[in-house]
């Protein structure tokens, strides 16, 4: 059986919550298949999220990955199209670590490519109103940093994986920050399953920007 992994990350800091992890809950709570979905909320950390991945990964062998995290001040979804192999965090995780200037794989290539189809699903996700949009980066976090870990599995290994950030869900963004309803991010993740599964090579359309 086909099985995707699903991953969101659990609250950060001081927040009561985090929007990824809500909706890959959401997601997993409204699944009816045929895939077999494995769903799992990642520690903002990371030794701990590098380490969790790495179990799911030799435990479940899924033929697809999508991860998701917060990007708060953001104001689209954004579909990840790159992951640096660089940690060069600005505060510290939920462990009290701040690596500086480290590689996320030692011995890894400079960059992972995502192997998803990120265009592909910008344009499903985009003909049902769903603000949506493809980035360059990643950031330098612990996002990127499972970025980069799922995506060198998935080179490794003939299959797919990729990253998928959110803006805050309505009700929770601090100080004004942009918010989406989660049921339009719900909808985004199960419309990057979907088309993930679906679409084997990625749709040529332009998606890049000049600044």
């Amino acid at each position: 059986m086909t099985t995707v992994l699903l991953c969101g990350f659990e609250p950060f800091g001081t927040d009561a919550v985090n929007p990824s992890g809500d909706a890959v809950r959401d997601v997993a709570a409204r699944w009816r298949g045929p895939e077999q979905l494995v769903v799992e909320v990642l520690p903002v950390t990371f030794a701990g999220a590098a380490a969790r991945l790495a179990e799911l990964l030799d435990e479940h062998d899924p033929d697809t990955v999508v991860c998701t995290g917060l990007a708060g001040g953001r104001s689209r979804i954004s579909v990840e199209r790159v992951g640096v192999n660089l940690i060069d965090a600005r505060i510290a995780d939920n462990d009290g670590d701040q690596p500086v200037d480290v590689r996320s794989l030692p011995g890894g290539p400079p960059a992972v490519f995502s192997s998803l189809p990120v265009k592909a699903i910008v344009r499903d996700a985009s003909a049902l109103g769903i603000p949506i949009e493809t980035s360059l980066s990643a950031g330098s976090f612990v996002c990127n940093h499972v970025l980069v870990h799922a995506g060198a599995w998935a080179d490794a290994h003939g299959r797919r994986a990729g990253f998928i950030h959110v803006p805050w869900a309505a009700g929770q963004a601090p100080g004004g920050e942009p918010e989406l309803p989660l049921e339009t991010i719900v909808r985004a993740l199960e419309v990057a399953i979907r088309t993930s599964l679906d679409v084997s090579v990625d749709t040529a359309i332009p998606g890049g920007t000049i600044s």
